[in-house]
């Protein structure tokens, strides 16, 4: 299977990934995070644990589990550490480390790596008894809430190293080494590669989207960090000018327990507009989110806060321009004017997608480049060759 990638990366790139890999060969590394669907990390670990088993290293991939309570707490841990204050459930320290403990007794680690994805599981370090453990933090992690930020480093500080997805993200307070690793898309998967354009058509029609009048789309968790309510603003300004749909589309994940409010919230600010179509769908519906992306005339990220926002990657790989949130890892992927444009405010938002709404010669060059940016840095091959190379300097 990874040879397909050559035609896209090269024949160099492939090499190279294959002469790292062989430094690994025969040893036993595990994934761990808190969902086995929904959300980027689950997406990125059904990409590359197979490709890393491909390359001769026994890899597998294990799912924490919790009850509404722990995804809760967690869920409030994601809230606060991103937004640097917190409302924290009672007892919530108590109840991450009781199911630390139920996880940490019922999982085999035992394995030369360990790469332990976010916080969720991050207590788990307690059970270490031997190999290397690789804290791998998918979310911004430079202005947290320092309570529940003091409360993980006591586990985080035990890790061999630490992975992060941006330089911004970078902690002065954590003594063992940091890299940083941008997440990534599989550029032969079926949510990435090309479709024909009766396929997106016959999908937005099956939604009661037109496929010949502007869309607006953004593909993310009904979250409030991706501002849901501020696109539906955006659009909002945007329609005053001019003739535009809105397609929001999410999918439930069993880590997030506030989806459903979100989405209750959304559903309340888009009233009884028709041009409006917020989408919660199943996980995996990776046909429709590619014909989404590609029957889109712009691409929207709104997102207030963000870890990085695999969307992004994806709508500029189908050569869309982006407006995204001026935040996280966004700004890796959106350049402005070059990929896109970067926002903070919905008014912001709303000035640019009027203005590539009426410029299709600005859209065309934005989404070329965004294409070749994606292809230069945030493909899955890329990442699987920092996860290799994170893992042979963390053996050392």
């Amino acid at each position: 299977m990874i040879e397909k990638y050559a035609e896209i990366i090269g024949e160099e790139e492939l090499d190279s990934i294959i002469r790292i890999a062989e430094k690994l060969k025969g040893m036993s590394v595990l994934h761990v995070n808190s969902t086995p669907a929904g959300g980027g990390v689950a997406e990125i670990l059904s990409k590359l644990v197979p490709l890393m088993r491909e390359l001769g290293i026994n890899t597998d991939w294990k799912v924490i589990r919790g009850d509404k309570d722990f995804f809760t707490v967690t869920k409030s841990f994601h809230n606060s550490l991103q937004n640097g204050y917190g409302e924290l459930p009672q007892g919530a320290f108590e109840t991450y480390n009781k199911w630390q403990e139920i996880n940490g007794n019922e999982l085999d680690l035992d394995y030369d790596i360990i790469f332990i994805h976010d916080p969720q599981p991050a207590g788990l370090i307690k059970f270490k008894k031997k190999g290397k453990w690789i804290w791998r933090c998918h979310i911004d992690i430079s202005n947290p809430y320092e309570p529940v930020w003091n409360f993980l480093k006591q586990y985080v500080q035990n890790y061999d190293s630490i992975i992060i997805s941006s330089p911004v993200f970078g902690r002065d307070d954590l003594l063992k080494p940091q890299y940083v690793v941008p997440p990534s898309i599989d550029p032969l998967s079926i949510k990435n590669r090309p479709i024909p354009e009766i396929t997106i058509k016959r999908i937005l029609y099956k939604f009661d989207i037109d496929p010949d009048r502007p869309i607006i789309t953004q593909v993310s968790r009904f979250d409030r960090a991706k501002d849901p309510l501020g696109v539906i603003k955006s659009y909002k300004l945007v329609k005053r000018h001019t003739d535009v749909q809105l397609v929001y589309v999410g999918s439930p994940a069993t880590d997030d327990p506030e989806g459903e409010i979100v989405y209750k919230e959304t559903l309340q600010a888009a009233g009884n507009d028709n041009d409006i179509k917020l989408l919660m769908l199943p996980p995996n519906s990776d046909l429709e989110i590619n014909a989404f992306q590609r029957g889109a005339t712009i691409v929207m990220q709104k997102s207030i806060k963000e870890g990085f926002g695999l969307t992004v990657s994806e709508a500029l790989w189908k050569e869309r321009p982006v407006i995204g949130g001026n935040t996280g890892g966004i700004p890796l992927q959106v350049i402005n004017n070059i990929t896109g444009y970067l926002v903070s405010t919905p008014e912001e938002a709303a000035h640019y997608a009027l203005y590539l709404l009426r410029n299709k010669e600005v859209r065309e060059r934005l989404g070329k480049n965004g294409r070749e940016h994606v292809r230069k840095n945030f493909l899955i091959t890329r990442e699987l060759r920092d996860y290799l190379m994170v893992a042979s300097l963390t053996l050392r």
